[in-house]
């Protein structure tokens, strides 16, 4: 029994990641459906805020520091501040203590999270209503917390929008890059060492994308050991590949949402550009492709091998799950979104 109307508050949580956070933004636009004059927030810490801060169905936005839960004063100051926002309902995407803490921080009565191997840690006592999900992808699993809600089976969206003033910035960079109108993006970050692709063959990909397609990449990155990666793209690219200048989340988004490819391994970036309705090719090794893969049918998912075990030990795993994975893999994906993309336009 759901028991809202149209004065309830909902905290969302889940404080990180960046692709974590773009798996959520479904949650928070059902909810915003189903209650449009309901109070909505999220507590994030860290970067990943940036990309919720202007987001149309929020109404808060709760953020805290990385290691927050280590910090008693930082914990008192954010009871503090949740305690006076007098929250109804709180939805744990995120299955940790820590989310679970802070869910239980907020003094809501109901506390909706996951059981099962979702609820990891302390999370299943800490929360107060679990559920248990039955689908495999990982946005359609968040969604069935909404369950106890009344909230069943509603449309995903992201609804992730520009800001005018990003969208300046952006725009000259893309002009000076010489990809004003229609190229691919490629990122060749993983977050882990376990889901890196080698340069050599994202090179690979971007010739075969100017040759055969006259698409012509731009390479974006984040931090040095990125734009060194980024740099031997573009150098073994035989020129049909451009280095990004240093962007931002904002930026970030604003370059993969203009692109009309992407191409890069489980990471932020990769469910950044899903989000903003750009065509992937995901590149996966040791993650569960059915379960994390970019969400939509225009996308194509490449993984040869995966590895098993705790996330630990996927994390810490080498690479030969990725090595699997040959640059023929990557070129016959793209080719099949770009010729499918020529189909589909208008005589």
């Amino acid at each position: 029994m759901s028991c809202l109307d149209s004065r309830t508050r909902i905290l969302i949580v889940r404080l990180s990641a960046i692709g974590d956070i773009m798996h959520g933004l479904p949650v928070l636009n059902a909810l915003r459906d189903a209650l449009p004059t309901a109070f909505l927030a999220w507590i994030v810490e860290g970067r990943p805020a940036d990309l919720l801060r202007s987001h149309r169905a929020l109404d808060e936005l709760v953020t805290v520091p990385r290691g927050w839960l280590k910090s008693p004063s930082t914990v008192w100051n954010l009871r503090r501040r949740l305690a006076k926002l007098r929250f109804d309902v709180t939805v744990d995407l995120q299955g940790l203590s820590k989310s679970a803490v802070a869910a239980w921080l907020s003094g809501a009565r109901r506390r909706i999270g996951f059981d099962g191997a979702e609820g990891r840690e302390i999370s299943r006592w800490l929360n107060n209503e679990l559920v248990s999900p039955n689908q495999t992808h990982v946005v359609e699993r968040n969604l069935e917390l909404l369950g106890p809600l009344g909230i069943k089976n509603p449309p995903v969206r992201f609804d992730l929008d520009d800001l005018p003033s990003t969208k300046a910035v952006v725009d000259k960079m893309l002009e000076s890059r010489g990809v004003v109108n229609r190229f691919a993006a490629l990122n060749p970050g993983g977050g882990w060492r376990s889901k890196l692709w080698p340069a050599d063959r994202y090179a690979g990909v971007a010739r075969h994308l100017g040759q055969s397609h006259s698409l012509h990449s731009l390479v974006v990155w984040a931090g040095d050991e990125e734009r060194t990666w980024a740099e031997q793209i573009v150098a073994g690219s035989g020129g049909f590949a451009a280095l990004a200048a240093p962007t931002n989340l904002l930026e970030l988004m604003a370059v993969v949402r203009r692109a009309t490819l992407f191409i890069g391994s489980d990471t932020g970036p990769l469910h950044l550009a899903a989000a903003v309705g750009t065509p992937c090719v995901a590149l996966f090794g040791p993650s569960a492709a059915e379960r994390n893969g970019p969400y939509g049918p225009q996308h194509r998912t490449v993984q040869k091998m995966r590895v098993t075990g705790s996330s630990r030990e996927r994390r810490g795993a080498g690479g030969e799950s990725m090595a699997a994975i040959s640059s023929e893999d990557v070129c016959q994906a793209c080719d099949q979104i770009l010729d499918r993309a020529i189909l589909a336009r208008p005589a």
